[in-house]
């Protein structure tokens, strides 16, 4: 079995694009990406397509009108926030199996104004009995955050913390919606959404698209290795059953099973990765996902967080990006966008916000419904 490697990346900078059709995106970076590896669209041999509110437009079959029709393989998916990190395993598993040569990833979306309450083109307004104040994402993981404060004596100052970090590595990559730093206070004093996340506590609903070229190893030697990036472990997990109240989902076990899996794959532990891109959603789930992903024991999150290893400069420093908080969270396109992330730290070029000698970084995803995708890359 061959070893897939990331040879292309490239990335849109997530922002507000109205004027622009989701494909027109995905096609933006999708070149970035061929170009980034000096691969053109007659080189690839299938196109994986990780897209939420536009996946029955067949988004994939639309990029490759812009960017080259060559009669390939098109898949298009749909996995909630796991969209992205879905159509990236579809080409890592091709690959792997020795299906493919090349294949590209592109993950694209572009969300309506209020993205969590009804998405750009759905007519049909949310229902109210049993979705508002449990089921709409802000509450689902403000729940999440209480049980947390109940469980282990978190404070909305622990979970705010993750915002101030967030928004400061941001500031260091121009490709973030935003990239100004916010003080523990202006977090607190901003808008409360639902109890413990204030509004600089919740995901930037942005526009976006991002890209990787996946090849084996055969082709990757064929195009030297100086910048490739290898594919150690790729896990898709869901939940299995559990008796539990369905007005407050699990936010944790399925991260614990991917990561669990992924780190088996590679034959390595949390202590050996250099940095961490995870699903930072809201700020109380990047606190808990340092535990679901053996950052630190479970209810040692915010010990973790003051104790600054996972800030830039730290051991394992986490969402140098900006995370979603800060750099935003195009649904279908965040998988491929932290991938893209990793990349470049990897490969030495993240500039102003490299971490020094990364060998090894762990990207994560969450799909609520339940999914979770963790990924691992090494230079």
């Amino acid at each position: 079995m061959t070893t897939a490697r990331i040879v292309g990346a490239g990335m849109m900078k997530f922002g507000r694009y109205p004027d622009r059709s989701v494909a027109d995106m995905g096609a933006e970076a999708a070149l970035s990406a061929l170009d980034d590896c000096g691969l053109t669209v007659h080189d690839i041999q299938a196109l994986y397509c990780g897209n939420v509110w536009q996946a029955n437009g067949m988004i994939g079959q639309k990029i490759m009108r812009q960017i080259g029709q060559t009669g390939i393989e098109v898949v298009n998916t749909a996995n909630a926030c796991a969209s992205g990190a879905t159509a990236f395993r579809l080409a890592w598993t091709a690959v792997q199996a020795g299906l493919y040569d090349t294949a590209l990833v592109v993950g694209c979306e572009q969300m309506g104004r209020a993205g969590l309450l009804r998405p750009r083109g759905q007519s049909t307004p949310i229902p109210t009995e049993g979705v508002l104040g449990s089921g709409l994402m802000p509450a689902v993981f403000a729940e999440a955050g209480v049980a947390h404060m109940a469980r282990h004596g978190t404070t909305i100052e622990d979970f705010a913390l993750v915002s101030v970090k967030n928004h400061e590595h941001a500031s260091r990559n121009p490709l973030a919606r935003y990239q100004s730093e916010t003080p523990l206070d202006m977090v607190l004093g901003s808008e409360m959404i639902a109890y413990p996340n204030t509004k600089l506590m919740c995901s930037v609903n942005v526009d976006g698209a991002a890209a990787v070229v996946v090849v084996s190893e055969r082709k990757a030697r064929e195009m030297g290795l100086s910048r490739s990036v290898r594919v150690l472990a790729s896990s898709l997990r869901t939940d299995s059953y559990t008796p539990q109240n369905l007005a407050m989902p699990d936010v944790n076990t399925c991260t614990q099973r991917a990561a669990s899996d992924a780190y088996e794959q590679a034959g390595l532990g949390p202590a050996d990765l250099d940095l961490v891109e995870l699903h930072d959603c809201f700020a109380t789930a990047e606190l808990q996902h340092y535990e679901n992903l053996g950052l630190c024991p479970v209810g040692a999150g915010a010990r973790l967080l003051a104790d600054r290893p996972v800030w830039a400069g730290g051991r394992t420093p986490v969402n140098l990006s900006g995370g979603l908080l800060s750099k935003g969270h195009p649904l279908g396109a965040t998988g491929v966008a932290n991938l893209y992330e990793l990349v470049l730290h990897l490969r030495g070029e993240a500039g102003e916000r490299q971490r020094d000698g990364a060998k090894v970084g762990l990207a994560h995803v969450v799909g609520l419904g339940s999914c979770a995708a963790v990924t691992i890359l090494a230079a």
